[in-house]
């Protein structure tokens, strides 16, 4: 497959094209987009999987984050979630299991011996990191006075088109990518997939990137469409870009989702504005409603507001004859735990891998496909898992989602990723159930394992351990005193 085809601009589009000139200089690629449709513009936020991406594309930071608005994501606050007035974490990084018996288990016998102890400080006792996004602290030179290591542990916040025209001149134009502004108003067919696009444009392979489109693989290919709306709801966005008032203080090093009436608001603080959104269901509340709700949310009405319907689910196939979907064209879960840019890097590293082939058979396309959905699966579960962890029941919305009825997959999958991942890992689990009260410390399971006969000499431990676990805290909170806030860091470095 040496000829490329690559349909639609925006961030999925330009992120493939940078990849594979990357990866694949001998190849001739082209990228097509429309010059009359504007990118969706949700994704705003990442995750700190984009290193690994990056790395591949050997881009550093000081060469992208100026022209793109960029500031750094250490975490994902969470207020309301679980009930309205509690709020907590999910911190990037890896958790600091340095002296911890029984890795993060440990808190949660610190929390059984103090039931007071609020669920916040799940992520202030294992994430290093936390002493900086409480303080609103940021350095790259903190890796001898925490366990926490800068370019590894934080993501980042950008304007995403910006983002992609950066790539676009940066390294697509520059690496030799054909680019072309043209409406695609013909496609032919034939017993191998595409044929051609407006009779002319021929290729080996057609990277569908046309977002909720979907044209190739979805309008023309006709690739059914799994929808997954039932258990997640929602289906609208209301987004817009907010000033700073006080920037300073409001340039926060974390992405903020509050749980509000009929779904939940993102705030993303960005160099010079702050993006935000209402994310919510039509079933509950019109759309005239939402935007109302969330024009007294923020507190005005005076600023350009944007709707966009998106659908939850993934097409069953992701590579059909010559076509693959990256990003949107491909499947969507909801804008929350920022999986819209997480999945358009992963579905390109496993593009990457299939290309890299000598020819690509239909069991090479076949495992791309089985690789990308079970990315997908998987991150669908953990989005799902905010939701069936919440408690809330004080609006329909919130009642209804206290009631679904969840499916075998998700009451099987959610618990079991929980003990797989609970002494050590990277992954957001144990803090979203640590924050929304999912406890394994339970007298059945103390019991279980042996605990509980001989609790007066376990307790006399656990004391030991929230001394220490409490003495580690304020250890890294002083460490972390005389860092530069977000801003001053930022201004030092890139502004």
């Amino acid at each position: 497959m040496n000829k490329i085809v690559i349909l639609g601009g925006g961030t999925a589009g330009w992120m493939t094209a940078s990849t594979l000139i990357k990866c694949f200089p001998h190849k001739k690629i082209t990228l097509i987009e429309s010059p009359n449709i504007a990118t969706v513009g949700v994704g705003e936020s990442t995750l700190q999987s984009i290193r690994g991406w990056q790395v591949t594309l050997g881009i550093h930071d000081k060469d992208f984050m100026a022209a793109c608005d960029a500031t750094y994501k250490l975490s994902i606050k969470f207020t309301d979630f679980y009930k309205k007035g509690e709020a907590f974490h999910y911190s990037f990084g890896r958790p600091c299991l340095q002296g911890n018996e029984l890795g993060m288990r440990d808190w949660w016998f610190k929390k059984f011996l103090y039931p007071e102890t609020p669920h916040s400080d799940f992520a202030v006792c294992n994430y290093p990191q936390m002493a900086l996004v409480n303080e609103n602290k940021c350095s790259f030179n903190l890796d001898n006075k925490i366990p926490f290591q800068f370019h590894r542990d934080t993501a980042f916040q950008f304007d995403a088109t910006k983002f992609g025209l950066w790539l676009r001149d940066n390294v697509c134009i520059p690496g030799g990518l054909r680019h072309i502004k043209e409406e695609i108003k013909t496609i032919e067919q034939d017993e191998d997939g595409i044929k051609t696009l407006n009779g002319k444009y021929k290729a080996d392979l057609f990277i569908d990137c046309t977002g909720f489109k979907s044209l190739l693989l979805g309008q023309t290919l006709k690739e059914p469409f799994i929808n997954l709306e039932n258990t997640l709801p929602n289906n609208t966005a209301w987004c817009t870009r907010i000033p700073y008032k006080d920037k300073r203080k409001e340039l926060v090093g974390y992405t903020n989702c509050t749980a509000v009436e009929n779904g939940w608001i993102w705030n993303i603080p960005l160099w010079s504005r702050m993006g935000c959104g209402y994310v919510y269901s039509d079933k509950f509340i019109s759309d005239d409603d939402a935007l109302k709700e969330f024009q007294k949310h923020i507190g005005t009405k005076e600023l350009d507001f944007k709707k966009i319907k998106f659908r939850i689910g993934i097409h069953k196939r992701l590579w059909v004859k010559n076509v693959c979907a990256i990003g949107l064209a491909g499947g969507f879960i909801e804008p929350l735990e920022s999986n819209g840019l997480f999945s358009v890097h992963e579905f390109i590293h496993h593009l990457v891998r299939t290309l890299q082939r000598p020819t690509v058979s239909q069991w090479d396309k076949d495992v791309f496909t089985s690789l990308c959905k079970k990315a997908y699966d998987t991150f669908y579960e953990f989005v799902a898992m905010h939701y069936a962890l919440s408690h809330r029941q004080d609006t329909p919305y919130w009642q209804s989602n206290f009631n679904r009825k969840w499916t075998e997959r998700l009451l099987n999958s959610l618990p079991r990723s929980y003990l797989e991942t609970f002494l050590e890992s990277t992954s957001g689990v144990p803090c979203i159930a640590a924050g929304m009260h999912w406890s394994p410390t339970d007298i059945p399971t103390l019991v279980k394992a042996n605990i509980a006969p001989n609790m007066d000499r376990w307790k006399e431990k656990w004391k030991l351990t929230a001394s220490r676990l409490d003495k580690r805290k304020d250890e890294w909170k002083k460490a972390v005193k005389d860092v530069p806030i977000m801003y001053d860091f930022l201004k030092k470095h890139y502004y």
